[in-house]
């Protein structure tokens, strides 16, 4: 009888690992594909905290992270079914809203503008006026291209008087080499922090210092017609991320350390010092709750790309973004 009670004993932990998992990672959890905008970098922070620190495990949910093949393909990724979540960019909401996809924003991950014009002080740029005669080099997105002109007519620069060069996200070499005036499409937190830590003094100005609308730079995106069955997922996605964006606030060296980690060749003293110029875009204003997108904000920016021509209709915010999903407010950070 003793050996048949240790049968069964042994038979029943054998059923409870194949049904809950046996690796230790994830267990019973819930598989949640998440699709990066890019390879691993400091806009990233809360994620990997969240996940070092088990905080996505808590909530229930596998988190797994994926780079994308290309910065356009994470939209497309979720539309089609193959992401739960995907990092993307707000013009990018607006510009598949238009194409005919179904997905709206769920929450803000990068509450404004990092897409910058950068230069350094051999260039001569102290304002957009400077640029007539210059060659300013772009990573060819159309979207882009068309704040550049916003900027230079609002200074009164002839477009043809700029030497626009597409170069994709090769932006920097072209600048230090003195091959190009300026980049236009370049990260302040990125570009412009890895400029800064080679010591050659840039000039940093983001878009909306320029005359381009605000916007929030990095969105989550989910797929309009799956939100009420993901509901509880991503609710409950959005609120580990929440810890996780507290706890790298509170310590920017275990971020970086999260990031390394999850990162292949990234600098330790750069990733450092990017994300200490990132965790304070990472965080809601005022009061609001972590996430928080002003459909105010995204109309007025949506009216301008309709005004730009970048899309056909002129979107409505309404159905750009919703707010439904996030944590509740708090009035200071919780537990990390």
């Amino acid at each position: 009888m003793s050996r048949l009670a240790a049968a069964l004993l042994v038979l029943a932990a054998a059923i409870c690992l194949s049904a809950c998992g046996s690796d230790g990672e994830g267990g019973g959890n819930e598989p949640f594909d998440l699709t990066l905008d890019f390879y691993v970098n400091p806009d990233h922070a809360g994620i990997y905290t969240a996940l070092d620190r088990g905080f996505f495990t808590d909530a229930g949910l596998d988190v797994r992270p994926q780079v994308p093949s290309d910065p356009s393909a994470p939209i497309k990724q979720v539309a089609a079914g193959r992401a739960d979540l995907a990092i993307s960019y707000e013009p990018e909401v607006a510009l598949a809203r238009d194409q005919g996809l179904d997905v709206v924003a769920v929450a803000a991950l990068v509450n404004g503008p990092l897409t910058s014009l950068i230069s350094l002080p051999d260039a001569g740029i102290a304002s957009p006026a400077d640029l007539a005669g210059k060659t300013v080099v772009t990573a060819g997105i159309p979207y882009q291209s068309a704040y550049l002109d916003t900027i230079l007519a609002r200074a009164g620069v002839a477009r043809d008087s700029v030497d626009q060069v597409d170069v994709g996200f090769n932006l920097m070499q072209p600048v230090i080499s003195g091959r190009a005036d300026a980049m236009f499409g370049g990260f302040l937190n990125v570009e412009g922090v890895d400029l800064s830590e080679r010591g050659l003094d840039p000039r940093v100005v983001p878009v909306d210092e320029l005359g381009v609308p605000t916007y929030d730079e990095l969105v989550l995106v989910a797929d309009a017609d799956r939100l009420d069955e993901d509901a509880e997922r991503i609710r409950a996605f959005l609120a580990a991320l929440e810890r996780g964006t507290d706890a790298a606030a509170r310590n920017p060296q275990a971020a970086t350390d999260a990031l390394l980690a999850a990162g292949d060749g990234l600098d330790p003293e750069l990733t450092r010092a990017e994300v200490s110029a990132t965790l304070p875009r990472l965080v809601p204003p005022g009061a609001m709750p972590y996430g928080w997108m002003d459909p105010r904000r995204w109309q007025r920016f949506a009216d301008y790309l309709y005004e730009a021509g970048q899309v056909g209709a002129r979107p409505d915010a309404a159905a750009l973004l919703t707010n439904d999903y996030l944590p509740e407010p708090r009035s200071s950070p919780g537990p990390g």
